[in-house]
């Protein structure tokens, strides 16, 4: 048996300059990082005598002879692409539900390749793990997402992700200082909308508004903020210009749908704001999941309070990225 273990991500700002409608134009960037919340992935290989081929679990159970039976899209897929002849069992579970805004889906991905690989006893990149994701998500099933989630599964850690045309992404880590990082976790709280999305249709609907020049242009200017917001990380300006940088690009944001929020997304961030904090955004495509705000110390219970009957996610941050965490060669 096979285990890995993916982070989920929260990203800063950026968001949307990796989808093809962008970045096929100009560069596109995004800086996040990874979150101690995790996917877990789970790979055993059955004996001959198995009742069915592959057994999969997720939030159903599928029993099937033929990978083409599979349900679980990015399972059938993945199974094509390694060529799995042999039975096998694949289970997953995870801290957070899916289509919260944590790229869960791409972290299952990586987590998911990860696993394959290492069936067949390969070590590979972090960066070959992305892109493999990413080639399999967005070619393989069409879907109109970037891949920012990709890499930051993958990687873990503080990075800045740079897109260009057909899925390319260089990675560039940011060297911050450890003490301001840990002060950022005293400053950051997810709070749940109680409120789940397909982030692929509304990232659709944003690649098809993308050609209107005011919704371009929020995109770069959100661009413009990336080298700041890592200078409020490797000590180049105060932590607290991370809060006025997130509300801005949360201002940027919302110009490119009216899907992105509603109104009681934009009650939600008044109320935290009135209540002390200084910035904020809803992560991934929007229209759900996390309400990500930046408080400082002194305000992290009032905002707490004025926030109550959300639940609140504390944010702890993860440098290692998809690994696996449990290998039994003898299983295999």
């Amino acid at each position: 048996m096979i285990i890995s273990r993916t982070p989920f991500r929260t990203s800063f700002i950026g968001g949307g300059t990796d989808l093809a409608a962008f970045c096929d134009v100009e560069p596109g960037a995004v800086i996040s990082c990874a979150i101690q919340k995790y996917i877990y992935v789970t790979a055993k290989r059955q004996m001959p005598i198995a009742d069915y081929k592959y057994r999969i679990s997720w939030n159903k159970l599928e029993f099937t002879n033929e990978i083409e039976e599979i349900e679980h899209p990015i399972i059938r897929e993945a199974l094509k692409m390694f060529d799995i002849d042999y039975p096998l069992e694949i289970t997953t579970f995870a801290d957070v539900p899916s289509q919260t805004g944590l790229g869960s889906s791409s972290s299952f991905t990586v987590g998911l390749l990860n696993v394959l690989h290492a069936l067949r006893r390969e070590r590979v990149s972090k960066g070959q793990l992305a892109r493999e994701a990413a080639e399999l998500e967005i070619n393989r099933l069409g879907r109109k997402i970037g891949t920012q989630d990709h890499y930051a599964a993958a990687y873990g850690d503080f990075n800045i992700f740079r897109f260009y045309p057909n899925l390319r992404t260089s990675v560039t880590p940011v060297l911050y200082k450890a003490e301001r990082v840990t002060a950022l976790e005293q400053r950051l709280l997810l709070f749940y909308t109680r409120k789940t999305r397909d982030a692929g249709e509304l990232l659709a609907v944003q690649s098809q508004e993308m050609s209107q020049k005011q919704k371009f242009d929020s995109l770069k200017q959100m661009l413009q903020y990336i080298q700041p917001l890592e200078e409020t990380l490797t000590g180049g300006r105060p932590l607290d210009d991370f809060g006025e940088i997130l509300h801005t690009g949360w201002m940027l944001k919302k110009q490119l749908s009216s899907l992105i929020a509603d109104q009681q997304i934009d009650e939600m961030y008044s109320k935290a704001r009135a209540a002390g904090a200084i910035g904020g955004k809803l992560l991934g495509a929007g229209g759900g999941g996390f309400l990500l705000v930046y408080v400082r110390p002194e305000q992290r219970q009032q905002v707490m309070q004025a926030m109550n009957g959300y639940f609140c996610l504390p944010v702890r941050f993860d440098t290692a990225g998809s690994r696996i965490t449990y290998f039994d060669s003898f299983s295999l």
